[in-house]
């Protein structure tokens, strides 16, 4: 089997633990992370985690990666804190933020898991077709902004519907990811 790809989006103001944490976790499993942003046309970009402040060097953009591409990925994450706040900018508020399109065109893709963790859930914000109908969970300051969405909040830590897995908090990093690793696992096995 080759090793599942798994795209997690980076910016700055990253939960430094769960970033971490999905580093060397999915490390473990054998799955390949690739940690991706918005580049701005710069080969690379240092960012700076919440907490300690800590760099992080992305080199990786999800604008550069078409349909096919977006096949070999298992699932796309989206993680906790600003990342998603600063990933929905618009450069035109005609059109979507490049990661809510990148995050759109992996929804139509049912094969592709979609890991939302904590405030993740603000990159939806731009789109909520993608998760009007969908049980999911979020940081309980999201609760209202789910139901605003048109999702079904379900009170748990972590919360499977279909190719949506979403977890509460940064803090259930843990959880979140071990429920990604099993059903990328299952399905590598049933196909």
């Amino acid at each position: 089997m080759t090793a599942p790809k798994i795209a997690i989006l980076i910016e700055s103001d990253f939960y430094e633990h769960e970033i971490w944490y999905y580093h060397y976790r999915f490390l473990e499993e054998g799955f390949d992370a690739h940690f991706m942003t918005r580049l701005w046309g710069q080969p690379s970009i240092t960012f700076k985690g919440h907490e300690y402040h800590a760099p992080f060097e992305c080199s990786e953009s999800f604008e550069d990666i078409d349909d096919a591409a977006l096949d070999t990925y298992a699932a796309v994450i989206v993680p906790s804190g600003i990342v998603s706040d600063r990933l929905r900018y618009p450069d035109d508020l005609t059109k979507l933020p490049p990661a809510t399109a990148f995050l759109k065109r992996a929804f139509a893709k049912p094969k592709v898991i979609k890991g939302i963790i904590c405030h993740g859930l603000w990159l939806c914000a731009p789109a909520t077709e993608m998760i009007r109908g969908r049980k999911l969970t979020c940081h309980p300051n999201l609760h209202g902004d789910a139901i605003a969405y048109g999702a079904e909040f379900v009170d748990e830590d972590v919360v499977v519907d279909g190719d949506l897995i979403t977890g509460r908090t940064g803090g259930h990093a843990h959880l979140f990811a071990r429920k990604i690793i099993e059903t990328v696992l299952k399905a590598a096995k049933d196909a």
